[in-house]
């Protein structure tokens, strides 16, 4: 018998293929309520998955506005609901991907497919059929005996289709879908070229000398990105966040502190291929065209128009009235630093580069309180398992760790979230930076919480980018990065525990200055003193943090904060300025507009904005944030007034702990924002809770 070696392998490899193919796009199935199967996914299945998904939606969508029964809650809301399930899980895949394992092979299908699923979701809101459909069932709403919810679902997708441009004219639909066409292209370019920067650009370091100053821990970590690059006996400052704070605070050698801030605030701006600024002049011009074509005075008009705040004068006036508090305490904190500099004889005047590096010695000199002191408190781990012990005592959840699940790389771990015996979702962690990884953190809901056909548990991951030291040693992390932990796993936590029947109105899926509420509350459990004496333990002798030292963080709270709000508040009032001077026919140079925007506003010299243009991920990778970084502060009044009810009650208080799972964290978008604050908090917001937690004083003009 002769067997034909070629069509054997020919078969292997079509069985593959349709292994991978059918991973991207079949429903998650088995254990744990079905997770992706990564381990049969390849990359170079991911685009023909996508299309194939692509065309299932269509049909499904044809079938909606093809219908010749008259327009219900349940033959087109409901269908909408259950369509385009192969899309999103497929997209799902790709976008883990893209953030997490990004390579040649996946910008390459990145460029080529966010123009096309840019034409898909424009093909959707202002399709005319299917936008009649919405529109019978909206002005029929209140008279059909539709439960709240459903009714808050129909207000939803209808607002969203009329915000989208579903009653413009022909023409200017035409127009709409180029410009978002060419936009999403502008995102994708924009992306690559931070990341590009990010992983080509570092600091090396090759002299034992040139480490004056910096942690062991750090220097370990340095040592092995030098190794993993083949530079043995070197050390490395990576282009991120997680590698640049620490150097600059704690470095002794300022002219390698000046290099070191240079190339991390020149990421895309360099006058290279990776330089950013056209595209941002680009963008801000498509933007404001956009905005037009739909009515709107800015694309900051129309950005809000669909967020809490309405319009950009109640987002400008709550960062410009915190603005001049957070100028006067920064140049007092400058004051500070350079009286400490001349007496030590430095012989020089603070600059941007300076400044985490004399305000640790100004913390140490009035707090008695070193940050590297702190951090041998704070292992990875034990931080992990704290927001997890947090998480069990405020909302009576359990993390179980799973083993042998599929994962899209072996740094990420895996937890099935319980109360009681009942499975409430996944949770995928994946705490550390990598080659082809987006810098920062953030939390994706891989599959939202419904129980429209049948109960669906969420599946819910955090990404951050902490770095790596030597093989079996602990981790150890700064404060500003246990709180990053929190903030994110507080996302996480919005996700796992939603508790509503339509996937549209799950988890996250609410409006941009409310969905960091749940987050930036999460942070606050971090300093309380039952879990620092349970979790922030010795990393050699397995001691518990001392309550002296406790004290003196607590103490030490809002220093510094002069920086740190004006640090956020220039990139926030930048975004919101920006996107209000943007027109259709007059190019913005980005550059030109931050040095006239910061001298405008009377930036104090020694302070960069948090995200300069060039790098500014959240408003210039997508719209996401554009035109609403500001949310972070919107959403820091809230949750400064919603603190002080646990302050007043306890963090663990039960009663008070369930109230805001209840009112809040579980209800997803079911009811709008504004009153599920009421139904916690028994009333508004109060606004000077925020100044109070700043620690600034408060004003009643």
């Amino acid at each position: 018998m002769t067997t034909n070696v070629s069509a054997l392998k020919t078969k292997k490899k079509l069985t593959a293929e349709s292994a991978s193919i059918n991973a991207l796009l079949a429903p998650w199935t088995g254990k744990h309520g079905g997770l992706p199967r990564f381990d049969l996914i390849k990359t170079e299945d991911i685009k023909s998955a996508i299309l194939q998904a692509i065309d299932m939606k269509r049909k499904e969508i044809w079938a909606i506005t093809h219908q010749k029964t008259l327009p219900t809650y349940k033959n087109t809301f409901e269908a909408l609901e259950d369509s385009g399930r192969h899309l999103s899980r497929a997209g799902t895949i790709f976008s883990i991907y893209a953030s997490v394992l990004s390579n040649k092979t996946i910008q390459q299908i990145e460029q080529e497919l966010s123009p096309i699923l840019s034409a898909v979701s424009d093909e959707i809101l202002l399709d005319e059929a299917l936008f009649f459909r919405i529109k019978a069932v909206w002005l029929n709403r209140h008279s059909s005996g539709l439960s709240a919810e459903q009714v808050r679902s129909i207000e939803n997708l209808y607002e969203d289709f009329v915000r989208y441009g579903a009653e413009l004219d022909a023409d200017k639909k035409t127009r709409l879908k180029a410009i978002n066409e060419q936009l999403a292209n502008l995102y994708t370019n924009f992306s690559q070229n931070l990341l590009a920067d990010e992983e080509s650009q570092f600091l090396v370091l090759d002299s034992k000398e040139q480490l004056a100053g910096l942690p062991e821990g750090f220097c370990d970590a340095a040592a092995a990105q030098a190794e993993e690059r083949g530079l043995h006996g070197k050390w490395i400052v990576a282009n991120n966040r997680s590698s640049m704070d620490p150097f600059l605070t704690f470095s002794t050698n300022p002219e390698l502190r000046d290099k070191a801030l240079k190339m991390f605030i020149s990421r895309g701006d360099n006058h290279d291929v990776n330089d950013n600024n056209e595209a941002i002049t680009q963008i801000l011009m498509l933007r404001a065209e956009f905005a037009q074509l739909l009515g709107f005075e800015s694309y900051a008009h129309w950005k809000l128009a669909g967020n809490m705040a309405q319009h950009p004068d109640a987002a400008m006036k709550l960062m410009l009235e915190l603005w001049k508090a957070a100028v006067a305490r920064a140049k007092e904190e400058v004051a500070d630093m350079q009286a400490l500099a001349d007496s030590e004889g430095a012989k020089l005047t603070i600059r941007p580069c300076d400044y985490r590096f004399y305000a640790e010695k100004v913390r140490k000199a009035r707090y008695d309180i070193d940050q590297n002191l702190v951090k041998e408190y704070l292992q990875l781990d034990n931080m992990r398992d704290a927001m997890f012990w947090a998480a069990n005592k405020v909302h009576g959840i359990k993390m179980v760790k799973l083993e042998g699940i599929p994962v899209v790389h072996p740094d990420v771990t895996v937890y099935e979230v319980r109360k009681g015996r009942k499975r409430v979702g996944t949770f995928f962690f994946d705490p550390y930076a990598r080659e082809g990884k987006r810098s920062g953190a953030w939390m994706e809901q891989h599959r939202t919480q419904e129980r429209f056909r049948k109960p669906v548990t969420p599946v819910i991951s955090n990404q951050c980018n902490f770095v790596k030291g030597k093989p079996g040693e602990p981790v150890l992390i700064s404060w500003d990065d246990a709180t990053t932990l929190f903030h994110e796993f507080g996302h996480a936590l919005h996700g796992l525990l939603s508790d509503v029947t339509y996937p549209s109105l799950a988890g996250t899926n609410v409006k941009r200055d409310w969905v960091e509420l749940p987050s930036q509350l999460n942070e606050r459990w971090l300093a309380t003193k039952e879990l620092l004496k349970k979790f922030a333990l010795h990393y050699k002798t397995g001691e518990p943090i001392s309550d002296e030292l406790v004290a003196k963080i607590e103490k030490a709270s809002t220093f510094n904060m002069g920086f740190d709000r004006v640090e956020f508040l220039a990139s926030g009032l930048y975004d919101m300025m920006v996107h209000l001077a943007a027109t259709p026919d007059k190019p913005i140079n980005a550059a030109e507009f931050e040095r006239t925007t910061m001298a405008q506003l009377g930036c104090p010299r020694e302070i960069y904005m948090r995200h300069r243009p060039t790098q500014f991920g959240h408003i210039f990778s997508g719209d996401g944030y554009s035109a609403g970084y500001y949310c972070y502060l919107w959403a820091d009044a809230i949750v400064a007034d919603a603190a002080e009810a646990f302050e007043e009650a306890g963090f663990y208080h039960r009663a008070t702990c369930k109230r805001l799972r209840d009112t809040i964290i579980s209800i997803g978008n079911s009811i709008a924002p504004e009153q599920a604050y009421r139904n916690f908090r028994g009333r508004d917001i109060d606004p000077h809770a925020l100044m109070r937690s700043l620690g600034f004083a408060v004003t009643t003009s």
